[in-house]
């Protein structure tokens, strides 16, 4: 959906208390629409390949849109435990060979379906630990992937790395194999919340790991935190985000934690009753908004902070924001190839997730055949609302005229009880409804995805919404 340039928006100031208490249950974090956990088995490998071959066909009869891949490396040497990703927990190193025959092989059917229109914009390497590898499987990695696709000469090729498994050699290593981001893992900077969580890494350390991906020349540092994780408290947390703001990374992520045991097991070692409550929580996003902002980043929406000069803060302030399952991107929305175990990609109007573990996906490739373990194919009204929803997200707000000319209907019409639903968060100041549109307000940034939440047609009620973490 188109949007046109906006204002650098005011900093988010948090609702009242009573309020967020209302409304801080559970919800999606929209990376997609609709979610993942609608995806179903009925959509398989047959499917994707057909949606490959469609590309193909459609790049041969118009403009050759760029790809983003994605290639998920799910080894980690020790668990942490808040961790929700995918992963495989092991000490043997030479599992990596095996998986990156499997990758071989992927990436191999997938070419044989795309044809010439292979290039590629954004590559991103997550896990798991990518880091888990040697430079020598990172470097061969790599060659596939250039042998397989054309990298732009400006495209973003990101990598996720855990402090604990490089040193300054590492990262020039990983300069010249060609990736020019990188996002360190930091969670919190707290000796105490580190123990609670069984990843322990001294600020210094990764002090100094700033210093030589600086003087290695990535053109991109990313930082991740996380605020709600055990034996955390607002006055520990404020001193995290104060030595965070002095490293000065070109982005910082603060993701809220997901407390969800029953569905991932590590999390099982958390003692709840360690876990900070709703008020320590909004205390700590605040915190997050205020330091942050002080040092002169711009908040891009629930999770996301930038310097004012990164492009992800450029593209928030003219309107050119999107999000996909990497989170927000300065990239056009664009086909996505997921490759590796639990990897998720969309190709068109198809969105489709490889199976979930090493067993199924080793089988699938052995067989000759693309891992697809489920998927799902957009209709019409899943593409309104999509636009809809990711306006929202990205963009803060939605143009009555702008879903008319994307997609030919009248949102006051098709979404009239939606909007009747918006009205509660319109009264709590948290959203603008007028004659052209909607707005979050700065408030409503907070709990943007609650307003997000009233045009999802999927969300059928409590039980779902217990898949998804909680709002603040």
């Amino acid at each position: 959906m188109h949007a046109s340039v906006i204002p650098i928006a005011e900093r988010p100031s948090a609702p009242p208390a009573a309020l967020l208490r209302r409304i801080q249950g559970p919800g999606p974090r929209y990376t997609s629409y609709p979610t993942a956990d609608r995806f179903h088995e009925h959509f398989g490998a047959r499917e994707l390949e057909a949606a490959l071959r469609a590309r193909r066909e459609l790049s041969y009869r118009s403009v050759c849109t760029p790809l983003s891949l994605y290639v998920h490396i799910p080894f980690c040497e020790s668990v942490c435990y808040y961790c929700a990703c995918n992963k495989v927990i092991t000490r043997h190193h030479e599992r990596a060979g095996q998986y990156l025959d499997a990758l071989d092989v992927e990436v191999a059917l997938v070419n044989d379906q795309v044809g010439a229109c292979r290039t590629v914009s954004q590559l991103h390497l997550g896990g798991g630990s990518p880091t888990f590898l040697t430079d020598a499987e990172l470097d061969r990695l790599m060659a596939t992937i250039r042998r397989s696709f054309f990298l732009a000469p400006d495209a973003e090729i990101s990598i996720e790395v855990d402090p604990r498994t490089v040193d300054a050699a590492r990262l020039m290593h990983l300069r010249d194999a060609g990736f020019n981001r990188i996002s360190f893992g930091v969670q919190d900077f707290d000796p105490g919340v580190q123990r609670a969580v069984h990843r322990e890494q001294p600020f210094a350390q990764v002090q100094a790991l700033m210093r030589s991906a600086r003087e290695a020349g990535f053109a991109s540092i990313n930082v991740d935190l996380i605020y709600g994780l055990p034996r955390q408290t607002p006055e520990t947390f404020r001193r995290t985000l104060q030595q965070v703001a002095g490293l000065r990374p070109d982005r910082i992520a603060a993701y809220g934690y997901a407390h969800l045991p029953v569905r991932f097991k590590p999390q099982r070692r958390i003692h709840a009753d360690e876990l900070p409550d709703g008020p320590q929580r909004v205390a700590m996003l605040g915190d997050a908004l205020a330091i942050f902002g002080a040092a002169g980043y711009d908040y891009i929406g629930m999770d996301h902070f930038a310097l004012a000069t990164d492009s992800l803060a450029v593209a928030r302030r003219e309107g050119r924001l999107h999000r996909n399952f990497q989170g927000y991107s300065t990239h056009p929305d664009c086909d996505l190839i997921g490759l590796g175990v639990s990897a998720i990609g969309r190709v068109g109007d198809c969105y489709y997730q490889n199976d979930k573990t090493l067993d199924a996906y080793y089988a699938a490739l052995e067989a000759n055949r693309l891992p697809v373990a489920r998927g799902l194919v957009l209709d019409f009204d899943d593409r309104v609302r999509r636009d809809i929803i990711m306006a929202l997200m990205c963009h803060g707000r939605v143009d009555f005229d702008d879903v008319r000319r994307q997609h030919g209907v009248d949102m006051r019409k098709v979404c009239a009880g939606e909007l009747v639903r918006l009205a509660p968060l319109a009264a709590e100041g948290l959203v603008e409804l007028h004659e052209g549109g909607i707005r979050v307000t700065p408030s409503g940034w907070y709990v943007v995805r609650a307003i997000a939440m009233v045009f999802d047609r999927h969300l059928d009620g409590g039980a779902a919404r217990e898949r998804f973490s909680r709002i603040v």
